[in-house]
């Protein structure tokens, strides 16, 4: 039986809680960043929720 493969990519991107929730760094944070406020830059450093039908593919593409 062939081994179900995780797709490298995902993995990079996306990080899975003890509760199951798919967590997502937030765009916009590596360039431009002397024009953002530091309230805006604050807030980039929280990893962000993955919204519902996109998690599922996410779990899907990690083999979950």
């Amino acid at each position: 039986m062939p081994k179900q493969k995780t797709n490298k990519a995902t993995k990079k991107r996306f990080k899975i809680t003890g509760t199951g929730l798919v967590r997502r760094r937030h765009a916009m944070k590596s360039h431009n960043l002397e024009k953002k406020s530091a309230k805006r830059k604050r807030a980039f450093r929280r990893d962000h929720p993955v919204d519902g039908k996109d998690a599922r593919e996410v779990k899907r593409l990690l083999g979950r």
